[in-house]
């Protein structure tokens, strides 16, 4: 599938790259300093001012307190966001419409050991990166990863919950089928991390989670923390997913837990 989107697709790369570099050189020159941090949290937004504020605030509430939380507005305009010195927010000069130019901004305007990433209409538990960085860096691991990723609890917008996502990593699985979200990944910053810079219409796959994931796991060593640290609505308005597409697909079952069944507990 994405030999097929880049054969038909790429031709916006270079395009795309341009204005990223563009927009990173604006924005650097008007931030009075580069955010630094043990981690970077990036949040892409696009015209949802209440979720953004709720999604800001779970991810400054994080049980971890050496973090920064940049949100990139995609052109759309931003609300009024919390007083926080932990908190840089700014706008894209036009909507690019391409979430891996908008998240590659808030990734080179940062500078941290390691990059997170949280939507504008999801929510962190407080201990999301507490959990990350204990299967990070944790005393007892002695083959520390590159990626983690944590569970998804999705519900639907109106507050009805759908399931509960946690699939250990299996990368013969991921070239099929994505189980691995923006919103839970957390890397080990390196150089050239970045998304995807193909303009991805709706209902196109993979999308530039999915491509992320995969493309790291050529080289890197990613593992799961199966306790669900993300509040994620399956949005069906959603600027970027096609989810009304997405929960109709006809795919093989992902393999899920219930949520009774995980610890609650963070990794020793």
């Amino acid at each position: 599938m994405e030999l097929r989107n880049k054969f038909a697709l790429g031709h916006s790369i270079l395009a795309m790259r341009q204005i990223e570099d563009a927009e990173v050189e604006r924005l650097r020159g008007e931030l009075p300093e580069i955010p630094t941090a043990r981690v970077a949290v990036v949040t892409a937004t696009y015209k949802r001012p209440e979720l953004l504020q709720r999604a800001v605030r779970s991810a400054l509430a994080q049980t971890v307190a050496d973090h920064i939380v940049i949100v990139v507005d995609d052109g759309g305009g931003l609300p009024e966001l919390p007083g926080d010195p932990r908190l840089v927010a700014c706008s894209l000069s036009a909507n690019t419409a391409v979430l891996g130019v908008v998240l590659n901004v808030g990734i080179r305007l940062t500078q941290s050991t390691y990059v997170a990433f949280l939507d504008d209409d999801n929510e962190w538990e407080p201990e999301h990166l507490e959990a990350a960085l204990a299967a990070l860096e944790g005393d007892t691991v002695s083959n520390p990863p590159d990626v983690v990723y944590t569970a998804l609890r999705r519900s639907f917008p109106d507050g009805r919950p759908l399931d509960v996502l946690s699939t250990p990593f299996n990368r013969r699985l991921l070239a099929w089928q994505s189980y691995v979200d923006t919103n839970s990944l957390v890397i080990r910053r390196f150089p050239g991390l970045h998304f995807s810079r193909i303009r991805r219409p709706r209902g196109i796959l993979p999308r530039e989670d999915w491509e992320l994931v995969y493309r790291l796991s050529r080289r890197l060593r990613i593992v799961h923390v199966p306790i669900p640290t993300i509040r994620y609505r399956v949005n069906p308005t959603s600027f970027w997913s096609d989810w009304a597409s997405s929960l109709s697909a006809e795919l093989p079952p992902l393999p899920r837990v219930d949520a009774v069944e995980l610890s609650s507990e963070l990794p020793p």
